[in-house]
């Protein structure tokens, strides 16, 4: 087998550690999104207001953008894998804490802990997936990875919903927990360890071109998330609205969720090859399927279909994002993982807190529209910086942003 450092490595090669990347994903994601299914359970938990318990998932978020690009300069020398191993059990505790919480300040204060690990996890996994197999694989391990998360909507989400329906929030929580803690053991046995390569002496136009790429791809990331997590945040109360039961909400997003297989199907078949046509695909694909679930509010059938196509598309984002900023060539692996996680988590931050007010102010009926004008924006940018979304990802360092 080639050693990790060859750029011959196949994905086929690097399995087992993607296989456990993608399983932490799995944790990290739900972690992240599990209040969304829970929304209205932890409102009247706590007795705050369903707009005040969406501000969950906008600390957490928040605390994740602040973190990210700092904490992974702060740890950028310590050993990958370790580092891991500390999130994982950061997570554990963030949990723990959630499900325990006499108040929301003690929730919002598990959240916090949470969001910190969260804001090195992701960084770091970014990177590892990336080191793990050859240039010319990157995309396709990032979407493995990536699938990892994907099924955290899938399953982790709809599941720990469906089970806090039936007995109680605080059980998900704990249930979370302790697969954090199966993931860490994972993690310390099977995920094999990988340098951490010196950051590579870069000056002139060359490197001038490749930040100003890279900071294009994660503008564009945090207004996409702001866009879509205004509306994610309140799926629940959106489906409620259409008059279906709070323990059919769980098999809904359940549903929801394993339609993102499909954008995360097109991302591991396209985005080593057609990534700016993917990428262009998918944010329009969202763009419409959103003012689609705006008109058809509150038909639930309207909104089942409409919220399936949404879903679906945003399935490929993720890894698209990911990948495009590792190719943008203006700074280290790790950094630009860390200024995806950070923008990525200020969008939601944003987003949530954006569908709060529209909730609290015009009401649910506008969440969806709201959410689509953000995406649209999203959307012109990726046509207009061909330069930060070529064609052919091996031109992405040949390329002049401003085109």
């Amino acid at each position: 087998m080639p050693p990790l450092t060859s750029p011959a490595r196949t994905v086929r090669d690097a399995a087992g550690g993607i296989t456990v990347l993608a399983v932490a994903n799995f944790v990290a994601i739900t972690t992240e999104v599990l209040p969304v299914g829970l929304l209205p359970q932890l409102a009247r938990g706590v007795g705050v207001t369903e707009s005040t318990a969406g501000l969950l998932v906008t600390v957490y978020a928040l605390v994740v953008a602040a973190c990210a690009v700092p904490l992974t300069l702060a740890t950028q020398r310590f050993p990958r894998k370790p580092l891991l191993l500390v999130t994982l059990v950061i997570y554990v505790a963030g949990n723990l804490l959630v499900a325990a919480a006499p108040s929301f300040a003690v929730m919002a204060a598990g959240r916090t802990l949470g969001g910190i690990g969260h804001a090195v996890f992701f960084s770091v996994s970014i990177a590892y997936a990336a080191r793990l197999v050859g240039p010319l694989y990157t995309g396709r391990a990032l979407t493995l990875v990536t699938a990892g998360g994907t099924l955290g909507f899938v399953l982790g989400v709809p599941l720990s919903t469906s089970l806090g329906t039936a007995v109680g929030w605080r059980w998900s929580f704990v249930l979370l927990a302790a697969v954090c803690a199966l993931t860490a053991v994972l993690v310390a046995r099977l995920l094999p360890a990988v340098a951490v390569e010196p950051a590579p002496a870069r000056d002139g136009s060359g490197a001038r071109r490749g930040r100003k790429r890279l900071g294009i791809v994660v503008g564009t990331n945090t207004v996409l998330f702001g866009g879509h997590y205004a509306v994610y945040t309140y799926v629940s109360v959106l489906l409620l609205a259409t008059g279906l039961s709070e323990a059919a909400v769980g098999p809904v997003l359940l549903l929801f969720g394993s339609l993102g297989l499909v954008g995360l199907w097109a991302a591991a078949r396209y985005l080593d090859r057609r990534p700016r046509a993917l990428t262009i695909t998918s944010m329009a694909t969202i763009v419409a399927s959103l003012a689609l679930l705006a008109v058809a509010m509150p038909q639930p059938v309207g909104v089942l279909v409409a919220g399936g196509l949404w879903l679906a598309a945003f399935g490929a984002i993720p890894a698209t994002f990911q990948a495009a900023a590792l190719r943008a060539q203006g700074t280290t692996a790790d950094l630009a993982g860390a200024f995806v996680n950070a923008t990525s988590n200020l969008g939601i931050g944003l987003g949530a807190a954006l569908g709060a007010v529209v909730v609290a102010g015009p009401g649910t009926g506008a969440l969806a529209l709201v959410g689509a004008g953000v995406v649209a924006v999203a959307c012109a940018a990726v046509v207009i910086s061909r330069g930060a979304f070529p064609r052919d990802p091996a031109a992405t360092g040949r390329t002049d942003p401003t085109r």
